[in-house]
């Protein structure tokens, strides 16, 4: 639809919104439903679910007002909602019942057609500010353990135990709102300590515990007999070496069967990129994970909105970015309201950033970022699935698949064509930056892009990683290879510089297509020729300059996603350095700006070198 027709529904669309989703009558709420007479006072006729008519006791409830009412709670969330739960209205400091907005109805659709359809039900969800996210999970939560399941055990774990707690408030909340007469447990509503614990309660009537953890201290629900899991602001979460929050979630879900009716759930608001729930979140949305992603724009949420005075000079006025906004659903009071905000702020970004209208947005890191957010997204899109794993034998002719092995491949070497392997040198230990040999195709015509085509990372001693980089460099048709030698011209990483230095001549003794830079000497007045490409102030900003333009202009192709989110977590400081951000990684994101500026500077052999039968071992 163009951003003219949208704008020109923006009234009808408003109408909609206001008289749309009426929880009692069932109009516009979730789901395929029929319309129905029934025996409540003041109700004739309900649009309900399909599934209650469905019911084997659907016929007998039809002349009991009570058993009608409790079979439409068992069957209709959003009823149930309205009807039995009680949530606190933050901007009048009143309970209310809870009826449901449109970005909880959108996010309902999902975890009903899970539930209906008998699979596990599973969700991860990016959260923008102020629309109840956590709210409809818990309370989703809360719906099957007081309806549909008993002895159904459930779990809440939040970054502080605070957050916890809160979240578990809504349920004390909710039990001790709870209409009598609708209430189906074998026993009054109460919630007690489990055995004693003060981090578990048990729903009494219905045989169902509720505990509550945090990522530092999740010990207490680990190996629990747990159906359904709410984890809250993973993002958030700290990350020690024996305790990161992957490790906690896994851990805690770890129980969780895949059958229907269990429920896990992570929430989160966004905290930039590179973190445990951003990778989470890359992999779901991309289809290699067990949960929808869902994203909820500012501009779903009500409280954007102001009324505006003219829509018609709104549409004369739109920004590129107003426009792209309006495309992807914004109506004109969304833009007014958005004009309105931006005077509190600086800069775009600023706002971007507390009000997101993408997930790109809303994991985009600070204005010190040196690549564009979206132009690393649009790089990503060419990430693949991996053809294999493996490693390439000592000798560089083999390539071995492994499930377990730490190098990938994307594309095989291909006859007569030309590739740059450049390495990035790190540490030996676990804790130490990470070693990357990564496989640059070169162009063989003006209209192709060189591409990565394989990757080694790991950790090992420095001689043994100059053999693994000869190896692959023989596998890919005797590439040109690029070495960083920093690591090997100094004594920093625990080896004498002189032993490191021997390394380098093995190197050069053993493999010949190799990287050779020049310096010049001023006071003998002579140049010399050295291994490797040194990376110091001035060679950095090279470097650094050239990947800019390569990922802003799509001048390469990207493989690994691990690659894009070091892009984004890549900042330039106020003394005008570079660096990752702390606790990310650079190793990847260096050897593409070398292999790529070393393709761009024509230092790349024009043909592909013989094998060379003189020097196949290292």
């Amino acid at each position: 639809m163009t951003v003219e027709s949208r704008l020109l529904l923006d009234r009808l669309r408003r109408f909609f919104d206001a008289v749309a989703a009426a929880p009692d009558t069932g109009a516009g709420c979730v789901g395929h439903r029929v319309c129905v007479s029934t025996p409540l006072a003041g109700l004739p006729c309900a649009y309900v679910p399909v599934s209650m008519c469905e019911a084997p006791e659907y016929e007998a409830a039809k002349g009991d007002a009570v058993a009608w009412q409790r079979l439409r709670c068992r069957h209709d969330f959003e009823y149930w909602a309205l009807t039995c739960a009680v949530i606190k209205d933050k901007s009048r400091g009143i309970d209310i019942p809870f009826v449901l907005n449109a970005p909880q109805r959108r996010v309902l659709a999902l975890l009903e057609n899970d539930r209906l359809a008998g699979r596990p039900i599973r969700l991860i969800l990016l959260k923008a500010r102020q629309w109840g996210g956590s709210t409809l999970i818990q309370l989703y939560m809360a719906w099957i353990q007081t309806c549909l399941r008993t002895n159904w055990h459930s779990a809440i774990v939040a970054h502080v135990k605070d957050t916890s707690a809160t979240i578990r408030g809504m349920y004390s909340k909710l039990i001790s709102h709870y209409p009598p007469a609708l209430w189906e447990g074998s026993e009054a509503p109460k919630f007690v300590p489990f055995e004693g614990s003060a981090n578990i309660r048990t729903l009494r009537g219905r045989d169902c515990n509720v505990g509550i953890g945090t990522a530092e201290k999740p010990d207490s629900l680990r190996g629990g007999d747990l159906a359904m899991v709410h984890l809250s602001e993973t993002a958030f979460w700290p990350s020690t070496p024996g305790n990161s929050p992957g490790q906690v979630v896994r851990a805690v879900c770890c129980g969780v069967a895949r059958k229907p009716y269990t429920l896990v759930a992570i929430e989160s608001t966004a905290r930039g990129v590179g973190d445990f729930f951003h990778k989470e979140w890359l992999r779901n949305k991309a289809g290699r994970g067990d949960k929808h992603a869902v994203f909820v724009p500012w501009f779903e949420i009500s409280l954007y909105t102001e009324a505006c005075p003219d829509p018609a000079v709104i549409l004369t006025s739109l920004t590129p970015y107003e426009r792209q906004l309006v495309e992807h659903g914004a109506t004109s009071d969304n833009i007014w309201w958005y004009r309105n905000k931006s005077r509190e702020v600086e800069q775009r970004e600023d706002l971007a950033s507390e009000y997101p209208s993408d997930d790109v947005e809303a994991f985009s890191s600070s204005r010190t970022s040196v690549f564009s957010s979206s132009a690393v997204e649009r790089l990503r899109a060419g990430c693949s699935v991996l053809s294999a794993t493996g490693d390439v034998s000592a000798d560089g002719r083999v390539f071995h698949a492994d499930a377990h092995g730490m190098m990938k491949l994307w594309e095989e070497p291909r006859p007569e064509s030309r590739y740059v392997v450049a390495v990035d040198v790190g540490g030996r230990s676990a804790k130490a930056d990470w070693s990357v040999v990564a496989v640059i195709s070169v162009p063989d015509t003006p209209d192709n892009l060189p591409a990565v085509v394989a990757q080694w990372r790991g950790h090992t001693d420095h001689d043994l990683l100059a053999a693994k980089s000869v190896a692959v460099a023989r596998y890919y048709n005797n590439a040109f290879l690029v070495i960083e030698s920093n690591t090997y011209e100094t004594s920093a990483y625990g080896s004498s510089c002189e032993s490191n230095l021997f390394i380098l001549n093995r190197l050069a003794e053993s493999y010949h297509n190799i990287y050779r830079r020049e310096t010049f000497d001023s006071l003998t007045r002579t140049y010399s020729s050295h291994i490797g490409f040194h990376t110091n102030v001035s060679t950095k900003k090279l470097l650094i300059s050239n990947l800019i333009e390569d990922v802003r202009d799509g001048l390469y192709v990207e493989r690994d996603v691990d690659a894009c989110n070091e892009l984004l977590t890549y900042e330039q400081l106020e003394s005008g350095a570079f660096a990752a951000r702390e606790g990310c990684h650079d190793d990847i994101l260096m050897t593409r700006a070398i292999g790529l500026y070393v393709i761009r500077s024509g230092r790349v052999p024009a043909r592909v070198p013989k094998t060379f039968e003189q020097h196949q071992r290292w």
